[in-house]
């Protein structure tokens, strides 16, 4: 699944948030979250992980938003 990796960072920023918290909130490696904002790819449930511990939909991290 594609993601866009600066709305991850900019999630995270926004949350006050570090990617070990993320990892800790949601079960994902920090390792792996690295990869995934490197790679802008992820697994349909990792995507899903994320988004609940950011406490957005996955189509928030998925799609790009019309103006």
């Amino acid at each position: 699944m594609n993601i866009i990796p600066m709305r991850i960072e900019i999630m995270l920023a926004k949350k006050r948030m570090t990617k070990a918290t993320l990892a800790e909130k949601s079960g994902v490696s920090r390792q792996n979250i690295s990869t995934i904002v490197r790679r802008g790819t992820c697994s349909p449930i990792t995507a899903g992980k994320l988004a609940a511990a950011l406490g957005v939909e996955v189509v928030d991290l998925t799609e790009r938003k019309e103006n």
